[in-house]
């Protein structure tokens, strides 16, 4: 072989490397129907992680039956209870209450429709595809310990531990906390909400500052998203507690920019792919209704960005 030809094999090699494995393995969704079912697309993750779904299905070929529950449980169950009816060639679930959904997630099972997930560990699903939140969860709780400097006490948002999610990331922080016994949760845990998050996290953050008025009384706050942490922010600056930070999941660009400013609280985020999450589940219905084996999760990275890596990291999920 000469060199010529060798450093043309090279750059093949190279060229076909860098093909997304969609193209490599010329996936296709020719003639399917896929339902997509979600509770909500209120929030910048949900919402990207839908569009992503829908636009994938058609990229391969498909046709997307989607619907958005606004986060309305029953509502869901109506959208599930139609999409079984509609017999699509498989169903996409994304997030909800699992305490609701597993039995109708079951019902989807009964019917031989294959099932495939969003951000919902679910064993009724063929592949949830999602963030290694067990990862994400231990990853930002090192991190508030690490601001804390190993002591302090920490106010915790725990509204939604039935989001599958949220149980992970929630638990995986108290599963840190137990190394370090200084740093304490106060009690009781608040609650953030859907609707008006912002706003009632806002009023809760704005209530434990009134009761914990001293510096080192509550060292930072906690949530297992990151939208009640951009009302948790705001409040501490409305105060002047630059003392306390703020920690969240997800990349909501304003918490992102939040972080990503030296003179603002909020402390890191463990930002999330979710247009990757939402492609990659879709390509995962592909391979599967193409005889292709499937395994039980697919993880997209995630990126922890902090106060101190915001420069290089924060602008990737920041509005271009």
């Amino acid at each position: 072989m000469t060199t010529k030809t060798a450093k043309g094999l090279t750059t093949a090699l190279l060229l076909l490397a860098t093909l997304s494995p969609a193209l490599a393995e010329e996936l296709t969704l020719e003639g399917k129907t896929i339902g997509i079912t979600a509770i909500g697309t209120d929030h910048d993750w949900d919402l990207k992680a839908y569009q992503a779904q829908i636009a994938e299905i058609e990229r391969l070929g498909g046709t997307a039956i989607a619907l958005d529950a606004g986060r309305n449980d029953q509502t869901q169950v109506s959208q599930i209870q139609t999409l079984i009816a509609q017999k699509p060639d498989a169903i996409i679930e994304q997030l909800g209450n699992l305490d609701v959904l597993n039995p109708w997630l079951q019902k989807i099972n009964d019917a031989g429709i294959p099932l495939f997930t969003v951000d919902t560990a679910t064993p009724h699903a063929i592949n949830n595809t999602t963030s290694n939140n067990y990862s994400i969860g231990a990853e930002l709780a090192l991190q508030m310990v690490a601001d804390l400097g190993g002591k302090g006490n920490v106010l915790v948002f725990n509204g939604f531990y039935s989001v599958p999610v949220c149980k992970i990331r929630y638990d995986q922080m108290k599963y840190v906390l137990e190394a370090f016994p200084d740093v304490k949760i106060i009690e009781p845990e608040l609650r953030d909400v859907i609707p008006n998050t912002i706003q009632s996290a806002y009023s809760n953050v704005t209530d434990m500052l009134t009761k914990y008025p001293n510096e080192g009384d509550i060292g930072a706050i906690w949530a297992c998203w990151d939208v009640p942490m951009i009302g948790a922010t705001q409040a501490l600056q409305a105060a002047g507690r630059t003392d306390i930070r703020t920690y969240g999941v997800d990349g909501s660009p304003e918490f992102v920019e939040m972080v990503a400013d030296p003179e603002s609280p909020a402390g890191a985020v463990a930002a999330q792919q979710p247009s990757e999450i939402g492609k990659l589940a879709v390509q995962n219905v592909a391979r599967h209704l193409a005889g292709q084996e499937v395994k039980p999760f697919t993880f997209a990275p995630a990126v922890l960005i902090t106060k101190e890596n915001a420069a290089e990291t924060a602008a990737d999920f920041l509005p271009k």
